[in-house]
């Protein structure tokens, strides 16, 4: 398996204030959108990934979310394996992204 960069979400917005192009995919579950989610994120629930990935901007740095950071990186390794060159996995996913950055995102 490759090793993807790991970001965290204050490094993610840090970066992109700075000019860098990223689209955030969100892999987690429709029911866990509803519940929390990030403005302007892609959803793919991680078990289409595969079949949809292509949806993905080839253009944008691709970092991944879920809820905490680990089925994430699994996405993140495999979109990696698969031809996205720019990928990153947000550590503690939105759970992280609630702490560091906005916490009127509920954590769950």
């Amino acid at each position: 398996m490759t090793k993807v960069t790991q970001i965290t979400p204050t490094e993610l917005l840090k970066r992109a204030d700075s000019g860098e192009l990223w689209q955030i995919l969100d892999v987690r579950e429709p029911w866990e959108i509803e519940i929390a989610s990030v403005a302007g994120t892609m959803n793919i629930p991680m078990s289409e990934v595969p079949a949809r990935y292509d949806e993905l901007s080839a253009d944008l740095q691709v970092a991944v979310l879920c809820h905490s950071g680990a089925r994430s990186g699994r996405v993140a390794d495999w979109l990696s394996v698969n031809g996205i060159e720019n990928v990153a996995n947000i550590v503690g996913g939105i759970d992280a992204w609630s702490a560091q950055i906005d916490s009127s995102i509920p954590r769950y």
